[in-house]
C-alpha cells in the first residue's frame, strides 16, 4: 500500500467534512470522534471488509459513519459526503480544509511503511533518542522521571526535553530560573540512572518574525539541544524564506523544529523556497525535523526527498506531550523512510557520544 493508496485517511478526511457541515454540536463531536477513530485503526478498512459487504465492528463508529466507509470502499468516492458539503453553507470552507491535508498518514499507513522491507530508512531498532517533548515545566503534562521511565520502556538510550521558550508564554515558556531548577533536576536523574540513560537540557525556542530566536546566545549556551520552530506567521502567504534561513544560521541552534508549522486541515504553515532552507541546513549542519505530531507531521516525506537531494541530515522526534505520546515518533520514522532517508543521517540513530560531538558543533558556525 502506497501513501496514494491510503483509504484510511480518505474516509477520515471525509468524516472530518461531514463534521464541518454539522449544524449540531453532537453531531459535529460524533464525527470528528469517528474520523479519529478511523485514522488511528492500525489496519486498513479494506481488511474489516467482511464477505457479506458488511463491515466488521469498530470501536466509535456508528451506522452513517459505516455508511460513508462502504461507499469510499465500493466507489472510492462518498456521495453521502459530497451531497451534505453541496448542501451547506461551508462548501468553501470545506474545500479549503481539503487543500491542507496533503501527505499526512493514517496509523494504518505508518504501520505499513514501519513494516514494508522494501523502503529504505531507520526501523524502531535503531530508533535511539526522542530529541523534542515537553514536559511538566511548560505545557507537557508528565514529570522528567516519568519521560524517562517512558523512553527506557521503548529501548531508548538518551533522550532531550525541549520545553518552550520564555518567549512564547502561550505555551507556557519556562523561565530561566525555572529552566535552571529544571537543570538541576536533570543533573540529579542523569545521576541515578548513570549507564543505563541519559537525559540531555533542551529548549524549544520560538522562531521570531524576523528569523531571531527568542532566547540570548549566553542563555543558548547552558543548553545541550536548542530546537528552532515557528510559532506565528502560519496563515499567511508571505515568503518567509529570510525568516527561516536567518534561524538556521543562529549559532546554537541544533535542528529547525515542525519547520512550516502546518496543521491538519486547518493550517498551511510557512511559505518559503524550502531548496534554499534546504540548501542553507546542510551547510550549517542544522538537522531538519520530521515532527511525528498526527496533526502536524512536519516534514512529511514528500518534502523530506528535497531536503535528502540537498544534503541535509535529520532529527525524527515525537514532539510528545506526555509519555502516552512518545509513540508520535513512529509516524515520523514512517515519513523517513517514505522519503527514504538512510539512517546515518538521522541524528536520531547516532550514539550519544557522536550525538554530542554534533551539537558542539553548532558553536563553530
Amino acid at each position: 500500500m502506497s501513501p496514494r493508496d491510503d483509504t484510511n485517511a480518505r474516509v477520515g478526511a471525509l468524516l472530518r467534512d461531514l463534521a464541518a457541515v454539522q449544524t449540531s454540536p453532537q453531531s459535529r463531536w460524533g464525527y470528528k470522534r469517528a474520523a479519529a477513530a478511523i485514522l488511528s485503526l492500525e489496519e486498513p478498512l479494506e481488511n474489516l471488509l467482511q464477505a457479506d459487504g458488511t463491515l466488521r465492528k469498530i470501536p466509535g463508529i456508528g451506522p452513517a459513519s459505516s455508511r460513508v466507509i462502504l461507499e469510499v470502499l465500493q466507489t472510492g468516492a462518498s456521495p453521502t459526503v459530497e451531497r451534505a458539503v453541496e448542501q451547506s453553507k461551508r462548501a468553501p470552507d470545506v474545500q479549503r480544509s481539503r487543500e491542507l491535508r496533503a501527505h499526512f498518514l493514517s496509523r494504518a499507513q505508518v504501520m505499513a511503511a514501519l513494516r514494508n522491507p522494501s523502503l529504505r530508512g531507520p526501523r524502531l531498532e535503531h530508533y535511539l533518542g526522542d530529541l523534542q517533548m515537553h514536559s511538566e515545566y511548560s505545557d507537557g503534562g508528565d514529570t522528567l522521571a516519568a519521560i524517562i521511565e517512558g523512553c527506557i520502556d521503548r529501548g531508548y538510550r538518551y533522550c532531550a526535553v525541549t520545553d518552550h521558550s520564555y518567549g512564547l508564554p502561550i505555551a507556557g515558556g519556562v523561565s530561566m530560573d525555572n529552566l535552571k531548577r529544571q537543570h538541576r533536576e536533570i543533573e540529579a536523574l542523569n545521576r541515578r540512572y548513570k549507564d543505563r540513560f541519559r537525559m540531555l537540557k533542551g529548549i524549544e525556542a520560538n522562531i521570531l518574525a524576523d528569523g531571531r530566536v527568542d532566547m540570548k546566545q549566553s542563555e543558548l549556551r547552558t543548553l545541550e539541544i536548542v530546537v528552532a520552530s515557528p510559532h506565528s506567521k502560519l496563515r499567511t502567504a508571505d515568503d518567509q524564506t529570510t525568516r527561516m534561513v536567518t534561524a538556521i544560521e543562529t549559532r546554537g541552534v541544533h535542528i529547525l523544529g515542525h519547520p512550516r508549522g502546518r496543521m491538519f486541515g486547518s493550517r498551511p504553515g510557512v511559505t518559503a523556497d524550502w531548496d534554499r532552507v534546504f540548501a542553507a541546513a546542510a551547510q550549517t549542519g542544522v538537522a531538519i525535523e520530521l515532527d511525528g505530531d498526527p496533526a502536524r507531521q512536519d516534514i512529511d516525506y514528500a518534502l523530506a526527498r528535497r531536503a535528502l537531494r540537498s544534503g541535509c541530515v535529520f532529527a525524527v522526534d515525537s514532539d510528545a506531550h506526555a509519555v502516552s505520546q512518545l509513540r508520535y515518533t513512529e509516524i515520523a520514522l514512517a515519513h523517513a523512510r517514505l522519503a527514504g532517508i538512510p539512517r546515518s543521517r538521522i541524528i536520531n540513530c547516532w550514539p550519544l557520544d557522536e550525538l554530542l560531538e554534533w551539537t558542539e558543533g553548532a558553536w563553530k558556525r
